[in-house]
């Protein structure tokens, strides 16, 4: 019996760099998996061989000349829709231009890491094969950011809720709540914060798996386009009532109890070295869930892998309340489905309701 061989993933290197698109091709061609059909210096020509060679997958840069990588995205979800992994500088405004090209299609970024360090080449060579094979293996499914018009102004605050809706929520008291998310996030956080009012009277937690350089960033631009005022943690921090904070990237976040208060300490990666994704997601639930005894709402969004299950575990058996988000409306459906599948979830919500539900515990 002959075995088929297993399709090659075509992939597009855009970038305008030269140095860039050489580095890159060097990293794939490595890798026996990929063939790379072609290179583009510019949006204007990336789009141009989206179109004819129909890749698989591209690497598209954010910065060039004549089309920058956001306008040649969204030219290339209109002629050709693809899987694109966006290749950001590691600034602020790298961060925010890379923020509007999830928004405008892309499924993920890595930052470009161009300096002479050979750690530090290693990381973005393994994270670059990392994402790109994580992208062809899920289903991906993107967001719809289109039907995030919230402003600041432009939520009312609730005064009369609802009470949660499911059976499994009814009698379940919460002071806090945590939300984790991954790949998919940044659209998903930002679909699910804006529907929680100014109001809300609880202390909100948020890990999201980013760099050092993109969280404070990410904060800021949530923090615009939500009611609740949000902005990024800091050593020290208290979790209050209408207030999200956003675990900074490069460094774990855990929640400890300090008399009435739950206090947020950030922690060097080096101090625990078991937790792969930074910030971790686990770390930061099951921190919180000791801190709060369970009296909270833990929230795990589209992500890929399992980090937040074993968080979520620990809240249940603190009693704590669970939501994940549902398989039809995640970018991937990874770090939900390790929550669904575990039977750690009490309810598997599409991401448009959830946020709407979390309201509903005021």
């Amino acid at each position: 019996m002959i075995i088929p061989k297993q399709a090659k993933t075509r992939i597009l290197i855009v970038d305008d760099s030269s140095f860039m698109r050489m580095a890159i091709r060097s990293v794939l061609s490595k890798d026996p998996s990929f063939d790379i059909v072609g290179t583009a210096a510019d949006g204007i020509e990336g789009v141009e061989k989206a179109v004819a060679l129909k890749p698989d997958l591209i690497t598209m840069d954010v910065e060039m000349p004549r089309m920058d990588g956001i306008a040649a995205l969204k030219q290339i979800m209109a002629k050709a829709p693809t899987k694109v992994i966006m290749v950001s500088t590691l600034t602020n405004e790298g961060a925010k231009s890379t923020f509007e090209a999830l928004e405008a299609g892309a499924i993920d970024y890595i930052p470009k890491n161009v300096t002479d360090s050979s750690d530090a080449q290693n990381i973005f060579r393994q994270e670059l094969i990392r994402k790109i094979k994580e992208a062809v293996a899920s289903n991906i499914r993107r967001i719809q950011s289109s039907s995030i018009v919230h402003t600041k102004s432009a939520i009312p605050a609730i005064s009369t809720p609802a009470r949660p809706t499911s059976s499994k929520f009814l009698g379940k008291k919460i002071q806090y709540v945590g939300i984790g998310a991954s790949t998919g996030g940044p659209v998903a956080l930002q679909e699910v914060l804006s529907r929680i009012p100014v109001n809300f009277p609880y202390g909100l937690m948020v890990g999201i798996h980013m760099p050092k350089a993109f969280t404070g960033p990410y904060a800021d631009r949530l923090n615009a386009k939500c009611s609740l005022a949000i902005r990024e943690a800091v050593d020290g921090d208290i979790l209050k009532p209408g207030l999200a904070l956003v675990a900074p990237g490069g460094m774990h976040t855990t929640l400890v109890r300090q008399g009435t208060q739950i206090v947020v300490r950030t922690r060097p990666t080096t101090d625990y070295p078991q937790y792969v994704y930074i910030p971790s997601v686990d770390l930061m639930i099951s921190s919180m869930a000791e801190a709060t005894s369970g009296s909270m709402l833990g929230v795990i969004l589209t992500g890929m892998g399992s980090d937040g299950f074993k968080g979520m575990q620990l809240l249940k058996q603190k009693g704590g309340v669970t939501i994940a988000q549902d398989e039809a409306t995640s970018t991937i459906y990874g770090m939900p489905k390790a929550c669904v599948d575990g039977g750690v979830a009490d309810e598997v919500l599409p991401l448009g309701q959830i946020g709407f539900e979390i309201s509903k515990f005021m």
